[in-house]
């Protein structure tokens, strides 16, 4: 409740304040299973559950005290969504933090609305006959601005395929680090120490772990035979394609995922630059090229769209620019972006993007490869982005798939603007686009 509570109120990341929280608990693995999914659930179903709730709190739930909206939020949740947690032991438990927190009143209100919640339960279901978008905000829980978006640009089965499968726990995937082991003698490891791992359809890199705890606490993640990656984000430096001996330069580079699962594929022979804004943040990615036993990742700190000052023209072999974006594509891993993104955000940062993709086409060498990518779903960021710059930039073309991306990737996604859009229900994967160009001359 009080983290729910906090993130509401003072627009806190859900993941940072659990982790928080948790951390100070003393919770066992179930409980804090539990707490966990009750926060990312509650955030996830907002909308959802404030429309119901509004039926049976009187003044409506906008008029509550912050944390009274929380805790019935979060009991509510309960009662709609999971199926192992008793109805009686949900109210009890509300009424009894109602009363610590608050006074009579309160616990009495409380009381009253779950309990009148209760014996109408059959009748919360969203009406068939209300507009389409506006059916599918409230039953997939999500901003009826993004749903009216993303109809406008995929459809309408498209959309509410997105919204129902952005309510879906995201798979534990782990990239393979092929300098150390191969993937197959990885998975017969996984095997052997009783996990439930397959290879990714994905990325010829992935795996998915179906059950087998925190991957980040394990030997392999330690010694740096792995990395915990989606399987979207995967492709981006399979579309890269660095070669040993290569100069890379890589804009937007943090936390370190693609830059680091680039000089793998160079097999560290060569120089990746890893460029980010903020200084802390070159910390993470030497930390993590340490871990994965890569010394030629060299980490600097600057303004992407200072690059062209700082570097000779024409410079790197290959240019990968991870996009700042809207973030749109990585919901389910994040609820909380569905509620606090607006349209406005969109368009401000869709003018960045155009700005970075004009810079770092500048350091790209004749013949070399420049790489747009962006964890969203959005026209104006994406293929928008790109057709823009294609169409002031003769010398840059659309080049062809690496081997084998066509079948794996391609005959499902969709083609957009010369790159590629991955949506949520494709492969169950992050909402990712990547495009990749050709300098010519």
């Amino acid at each position: 409740m009080d983290v729910l509570t906090q993130v509401e109120q003072e627009q806190a990341y859900s993941n940072l304040l659990l982790n928080s929280a948790l951390t100070q608990s003393s919770l066992d693995k179930g409980d804090t299973g539990l707490a966990t999914e009750l926060v990312y659930g509650t955030i996830s179903r907002l909308n959802t559950l404030d429309y119901f709730l509004d039926r049976f709190v009187k003044k409506g739930t906008a008029k509550l005290q912050p944390w009274v909206r929380s805790l019935l939020r979060l009991s509510l949740y309960q009662i709609m969504y999971l199926d192992r947690i008793p109805e009686h032991a949900v109210v009890s438990e509300a009424v009894n933090i109602s009363k610590k927190r608050g006074h009579q009143g309160i616990s009495g209100m409380v009381n009253g609305v779950l309990r009148s919640v209760l014996r109408q339960k059959e009748e919360l279901v969203v009406p068939e006959q209300l507009p389409f978008a506006q059916r599918i905000s409230l039953q997939h829980s999500h901003p009826l601005w993004l749903v009216e978006r993303w109809i406008e640009q995929y459809g309408e089965a498209a959309a509410e395929s997105i919204c129902r499968v952005n309510n879906e726990p995201p798979s534990v995937s782990v990239r393979v680090n092929t300098t150390m082991v191969s993937r197959e003698q990885l998975l017969a490891e996984m095997e052997a120490a009783g996990l439930d791992a397959v290879p990714s359809s994905l990325s010829p890199y992935g795996i998915i772990v179906r059950s087998g705890g925190n991957m980040a606490f394990t030997e392999w993640y330690r010694e740096g035979m792995i990395s915990i990656q989606d399987e979207s984000s995967m492709l981006v430096a399979e579309m890269v394609e660095p070669q040993p001996g290569m100069t890379v330069l890589d804009c937007c580079a943090a936390p370190g995922g693609k830059t680091t699962h680039m000089g793998e594929l160079m097999k560290d022979q060569g120089e990746i630059l890893a460029n980010d804004l903020h200084a802390h943040k070159q910390k993470l990615i030497a930390a993590q090229a340490e871990r994965l036993g890569l010394a030629s990742i060299v980490p600097v700190t600057g303004n992407a769209l200072d690059l062209p000052k700082a570097h000779e023209e024409a410079a790197f072999d290959r240019v990968l620019l991870d996009a700042p974006c809207s973030g749109l594509g990585v919901i389910r891993r994040k609820p909380d972006l569905k509620w606090t993104k607006t349209a406005e955000d969109v368009g401000a940062i869709a003018e960045l993007q155009q700005e970075l993709i004009q810079a770092a086409a500048k350091l790209v060498k004749p013949g070399g490869l420049l790489v747009y990518s962006t964890c969203t779903m959005e026209e104006r960021e994406n293929e928008g982005v790109v057709e823009g710059f294609l169409a002031s930039r003769p010398e840059f073309e659309v080049e062809k798939d690496p081997d084998g991306f066509q079948e794996r990737v391609r005959e499902q996604a969709l083609s957009r603007g010369g790159g590629v859009q991955i949506l949520p229900q494709h492969f169950h994967s992050d909402g990712f686009y990547i495009a990749r160009l050709r300098r010519v001359r």
